[in-house]
């Protein structure tokens, strides 16, 4: 698999539209620490207040993506109105920190002339958004989660990242190492092997990848490694499997690799997540 579908499979995307047509005025939108905000503007202006204590005024079609939404509010004109199409973004089960999301700023904002290859996309999405068709919801989410899947290419292709794993993704030689850790956590990798994949010394390996990233390796791996861990035990997979699934080589090693990354054990993280 390439790249980035082997980060989807561990993070699963889910949108859900839940408004089209055209708005009038103010919209508010509350906080929201489960899932990212799309507004697809496909006619304006829209006035977007409180993003990051700014105004954008957008005047051509656009696509904004808020991966850690706080309040914000979009504003239209009383008589012309703007067309929008808005939905919300979850990867994996919601809630807590995901690679995906912490790789990317509080707000992308990108003129749909910039995504190449979409107008079709966009063209079937907008036809379904503003019809009454069978199955129009069904449709308009699977749309939405490709949008999704063209805009996350759109930023490691351009750079529109933050660091974090998708920036990593988006050098070409530590994708060789990022790519290789996602696929097979449980390999062993020390700094020399990580290296020899990216084609690197290991000073200059180490160096970039913290550069880049905003980690180390080993840290990043770690991360990783727990990150899959929580993803088996919520499927029910026992805890000594899990240990061997993701590289560990007892329960007790991957509860202390639990503790130093989130702060408790895994029979506790779990016992929150099941509670929620």
């Amino acid at each position: 698999m390439d790249r980035l579908t082997t980060l989807l499979s561990h993070f699963s995307m889910h949108a859900g539209v839940f408004y089209t047509g055209n708005i009038c005025g103010v919209h508010d939108f509350a906080q929201d620490s489960l899932r990212g905000h799309i507004h697809l503007i496909r006619r304006g202006p829209v006035q977007v207040i409180g993003v990051k204590q700014q105004v954008f005024d957008i005047t051509e079609p656009t696509l904004l993506f808020l991966p850690r939404p706080d309040t914000h509010r979009l504003v239209a004109d009383d008589r012309a109105g703007a067309d929008v199409v808005c939905a919300t973004v979850q990867f994996g089960g919601g809630g807590g920190r995901n690679p995906i999301t912490d790789s990317l700023p509080s707000v992308v904002m990108v003129k749909l002339s910039e995504l190449t290859g979409i107008a079709a996309l966009l063209s079937l999405m907008f036809e379904e958004a503003f019809a009454q068709n069978n199955g129009r919801q069904a449709v308009l989410d699977r749309l939405c989660e490709v949008l999704m899947i063209r805009l996350l290419r759109h930023c490691i292709g351009q750079g529109l990242t933050q660091g974090g794993t998708l920036a990593g993704l988006a050098d070409a030689r530590l994708a060789k190492t990022i790519a290789a850790i996602h696929a097979d956590p449980a390999q062993a990798r020390d700094l020399s092997s990580m290296a020899a994949l990216a084609g690197m010394s290991r000073a200059r390996f180490a160096a970039r990848f913290r550069e880049v990233t905003g980690d180390t390796p080993a840290d990043y791996l770690a991360s990783w490694r727990v990150m899959t861990a929580q993803g088996l035990l919520k499927k029910g997979r026992q805890l000594k499997h899990v240990a061997d699934d993701v590289g560990y080589g007892s329960a007790s090693a991957l509860t202390r690799a639990f503790v130093r990354k989130l702060g408790c054990s895994p029979t506790e993280w779990l016992k929150v997540q099941q509670a929620a």
